[in-house]
């Protein structure tokens, strides 16, 4: 097993403080592997490289060799090898390393690593040229919702982060940061450090440091610290439209501006928006603001005995969160998810493969973790000096302990290994890498998340609970929620952990999350953002007013991206030479993700 890529030797690599961390991470993910008997090499069962529908072999040999003649053969890759899933560190940016379909649905044709806004530009002319759909990722990490993997099998994947990873300015003057696709939440936290900001300057960071900046804003992830809405932080965007031509946004509209990441809006309409979740350009530049440090922080950890606490307890959070009492993005997570983050296979308390894990197990086995039994834990942070936070907490306190069984847990003798510190990190701006432990909770482990947005209401939780909870007991799936809570809303994330080398696993999975979307769209319950297979699924629950907003997205599309090379079906949004012609999936259409046409040609 080779060595875990570090910073800065790669783009994509582990900081060094973590590297024994990521070192033991990794030797549990293969070790896994290896008991189940998963080969990470998977072979091709269909005709390679995957073609796109309509392309020949001959006319895709020379659109390649045209490719090549452009930006270098060395960086354009034929993807006709067997696929190898890797790990979170290591991880394709061919396919869906933790795909939930067949391995050969969602797969590229070849890969092409451009070096600057021009190659891009020059990638998008070429798309143009030879009519082949093309797929920009930043770092392929947004694992859980498809990866690096192409919506239209037999893309060409543009592969922005290997060599766009330049960290283009950070200002301590004005708290912000212009960065290219490459540069992971890892990289700049580790060039603030260098710089000698750390003191001054915090990066909010997701659950995990790997991704790219620019790629979770865009797909509008968050943080938790109070930061945490990364979109809204953001501040001017360089994009690359599907025709060719490139825009800056706000701003960055005017020759020699000097407040690009300073001031989001510029003059006249608010375009940024058009290349959130979507498929109308590719973001080759982005300004983001950084939070200055406050002052100091202390995180705090509270548990909940009873699973009907829950109501309760989000009434008692949403004032104080919406007073910012509460500060950041918290976590108020449930037990099992509890268990499972701590890197242990379910066999270890469970022997059965199948069927839920019982309730008493999952106690058991938390009464002897340092946080004890438990069925809710909220993970907090305060920010600011002492005699700031002080006031605080004692109002937090106050409020918490109105639930009978309330616990205050006592960190302060918490091992360092202990998962409280990572959230600690996380809520203070430090990337870490714990969090996907839980995928260790079966063998070969791969997640998918299920994750609606709802207002603050108790009501509003226990009736999403419940309706996840129903669902993963028909399914057999064991159920790790959490809920993130923002100011005025709140997101439920469940993520359901599946062997993904079982078929039946992967399509009880699929079939679960098919129907909590369907489930909660009908009690007025949105998805905030999905898989690559849900999109059409997803896309379709935003159908007020006979669909108008989607008919706005593709009247924008048409205009923007004429030939439909641009990322097709991405959230939905198909051009009008996919519409009508079986692209779109669902569970009626088969799990299939390919239609049986593009613009009138017919399928190779």
């Amino acid at each position: 097993m080779t060595d875990v890529p570090t910073l800065p030797e790669t783009h994509s690599g582990i900081p060094v403080y973590l590297l024994d961390k990521a070192r033991a991470t990794k030797a549990a993910v293969y070790q896994l592997k290896d008991n189940a008997g998963a080969d990470t090499n998977i072979p091709r069962r269909r005709a390679v490289p995957a073609l796109p529908v309509g392309v020949t072999t001959e006319a895709f040999k020379t659109a390649m060799d045209d490719l090549r003649g452009q930006l270098g053969s060395e960086h354009v890759e034929v993807v006709d090898q067997a696929l190898k899933d890797g790990w979170y560190m290591e991880h394709p940016n061919t396919h869906d390393m933790m795909t939930i379909l067949d391995d050969e649905e969602f797969v590229a044709s070849a890969v092409v690593y451009p070096g600057s806004t021009e190659d891009v530009q020059a990638v998008v002319r070429w798309a143009n040229k030879h009519l082949i759909p093309i797929f920009p990722i930043s770092m392929g990490r947004n694992l859980g919702y498809g990866g690096a993997a192409p919506r239209v099998r037999g893309s060409v994947v543009v592969d922005l982060g290997r060599r766009m990873r330049k960290i283009l300015d950070i200002s301590a003057d004005d708290f912000t940061c212009l960065v290219e696709p490459g540069v992971s939440f890892y990289a700049l936290h580790d060039e603030i450090q260098a710089r000698g900001l750390g003191d001054e300057l915090w990066v909010d960071v997701p659950d995990l440091g790997g991704g790219s900046v620019i790629g979770n804003t865009v797909d509008r992830g968050v943080g938790y610290t109070p930061y945490g809405d990364h979109w809204a932080t953001h501040s001017g965007l360089e994009v690359v439209l599907p025709t060719g031509e490139v825009v800056r946004t706000g701003m960055g509209a005017l020759p020699g501006n000097n407040t690009w990441q300073a001031f989001p809006y510029g003059f006249g309409p608010f375009s940024d928006g058009i290349f959130s979740q979507s498929n109308f350009g590719i973001v080759t530049k982005m300004g983001i603001t950084l939070m200055p440090n406050p002052g100091g922080h202390e995180s705090f950890l509270y548990t909940f005995q009873k699973e009907e606490d829950l109501a309760q307890l989000i009434e008692i959070i949403r004032p104080l969160r919406i007073r910012n009492i509460l500060e950041n993005v918290a976590q108020l997570r449930h037990v099992t998810q509890a268990v499972a983050v701590r890197g242990y296979p379910r066999s270890k308390y469970y022997e059965p493969v199948d069927g839920l894990v019982p309730e008493d197990i999952i106690h058991e086995a938390a009464a002897t973790f340092p946080a004890g039994d438990h069925t809710w834990a909220y993970y907090g942070t305060a920010y600011g000096p002492p005699e700031a936070r002080a006031p605080k907490l004692a109002a937090i306190d106050a409020a918490f302990r109105k639930i009978p069984g309330c616990q205050k847990v006592d960190t302060s003798t918490f091992p360092a290994d202990e998962y409280f510190w990572s959230r600690d990190k996380i809520a203070s701006g430090t990337p870490d890498l714990h969090e996907l432990r839980w995928c260790q909770w079966v063998p070969n482990g791969s997640h998918i998340a299920f994750s609606p947005v709802s207002p603050i209401r108790g009501a509003d939780a226990s009736t999403l609970y419940e309706l996840a909870r129903k669902r993963h007991a028909e399914h057999g799936i064991d159920f790790f929620p959490a809920f993130c809570v923002g100011l005025r809303e709140m997101h439920l994330i469940v993520e359901i952990v599946f062997d993904r080398t079982s078929a039946s696993k992967k399509a009880a999975a699929l079939a679960c999350l098919r129907d909590m979307v369907d489930d909660a769209a009908a009690l007025g319950y949105g998805e905030y953002r999905t898989h690559l297979v849900l999109m059409d699924q997803v896309a379709g629950t935003y159908s007020w007013n006979g669909n108008s907003l989607m008919k706005m997205h593709e009247t924008l599309k048409d205009a923007l991206d004429p030939n439909g090379i641009l990322a097709p079906g991405r959230c939905g949004i198909w051009p009008a030479q996919y519409r009508g012609r079986g692209w779109e999936m669902t569970r009626e259409s088969g799990e299939k993700s390919e239609g049986a046409s593009v613009g009138g040609r017919s399928e190779k």
